[in-house]
This record gives C-alpha cells, structure tokens and sequence, in this order.
C-alpha cells in the first residue's frame, strides 16, 4: 500500500483528497502547516508527497527545498498560483510535477500513478511472498502453495498489510485505519472477526496460525 503525505492548510479540501486516495487504496497522512509537514516528511518514509504552496509556518517552496536536501521522494506540488513563474519556481525548488487548484481528481490520480510509476514505487505487478503465499496485488488474488485461494475485499486488504509489514506488530488501530480509513465508525472488535476468516481460509490444521497474535499489542505474520 503506497503510502502518501498530504500537506494541504485547506482541511475540507485535505480531507476530500484523504477520502479519494482511501477509495483507491492509498494510505494517507494529513498536515495542516509547514512545520508539521517538514517533520512528517523527514522523519518517516513516503512514496509520495502532495505539498500546497501556500502554507502556515513554512510555505511550500521553502519546504520542498528542505525535504530535497534530504531526500528525493517524489512531490507534487498543488497550489491555486497557475502562472508560468510559479509553475516554474514549484519545479526549480524541486518538485515533480504541478497541478492548479482547482483540479479533477482523475487527472491528479493520473499524475500520481504516473509518478509512482517512475519513481518504482507504484504497487501495481507487484507480489507479497510469505511462507507458502503469494499475493498479487494487481491482480487481487492469493495463491497457496499454487492453489488460489478465495479471500473478500476486506481480507484481502488486511492481509496485504500484514504481508506489506512482515515482522512489524500491527495494531488493531493500524489495521482499522488502513482499511476502513481514520473516520470509520466500524466496531473495532471487527478486525478479530476478519482475522479469524483468513486464518480459517490459509492455515494448515493442528499447525501454528501464520497470523500471530500478541496479546493487547496487535497481529503480525514473521518470517
């Protein structure tokens, strides 16, 4: 799941963006100002990065510069200032690509694939091996010992964070968010429920779960 950085002061705009990326699969974090986005930004790894130029505490120029000194994740820059002199001072300070306010967001998930595809950060073709299984995530199927085995939406989308995050402790709160999404009023008790339906459908009788469970921590599946 390629995980995205939205830096976006303009919240009803931020979130409807969040919400659009979740559709399509997308994990996504939100900052609201410049400080904030500068230390998400170098502090954690993300496959891309959409940066407003204009921003509180540090605008989206100065930002950029800051993250290019550091690191070259890919960014695009969306800002309502469409002139050609700020087109090309969003691209001199290091940005990828550019698209005016207001945008469709077809053409921005078009811009995004196509950078992701550059930067080889793009999930699509690419398979999850554990074990004896083998995720395809474009293909959205799961293979056992060669054998395809059927999973729900919702299965699938828990197992393919598992498997993204083999060794890393999952939380119940994680698994929620990246599935359902931040603002989803969804029991969080239905995470065990569909842990039990992929267990029952990928692990071998009388044998250990490959899905581990640590007590009041979370799920994880190790190598």
């Amino acid at each position: 799941m390629n995980r995205i950085l939205v830096i976006e002061d303009e919240k009803n705009l931020a979130r409807f963006i969040e919400l659009e990326l979740q559709h399509e699969s997308y994990s996504v974090t939100l900052a609201h100002d410049g400080l904030k986005g500068l230390q998400l930004a170098l502090d954690e790894a993300w496959d891309l990065i959409l940066l407003d130029l204009m921003l509180p505490g540090l605008n989206g120029l100065e930002l950029c510069r800051r993250i290019r000194k550091v690191k070259q994740t890919p960014v695009i820059m969306i800002t309502a200032r469409d002139g050609l002199s700020d087109k090309i001072n969003g691209l001199d300070s290091g940005a990828d690509d550019y698209i005016p306010k207001p945008f469709a967001i077809e053409e921005l998930l078009a811009r995004m694939r196509s950078l992701l595809r550059r930067s080889g950060s793009l999930n699509e073709g690419r398979m999850l091996q554990c074990h004896d299984l083998e995720l395809d995530i474009e293909g959205r199927t799961l293979k056992k010992s060669n054998e395809i085995i059927e999973l729900t939406k919702r299965e699938f989308e828990i197992l393919m964070v598992l498997m993204e995050n083999i060794g890393r402790v999952m939380t119940r709160e994680m698994l929620m968010e990246s599935v359902w999404g931040y603002d989803s009023e969804v029991d969080m008790k239905v995470v065990d429920v569909y842990i039990s339906y992929i267990r029952s459908k990928i692990d071998e009788p009388g044998q250990p779960s490959v899905v581990q469970t640590l007590r009041g921590l979370g799920y994880v599946i190790r190598k």
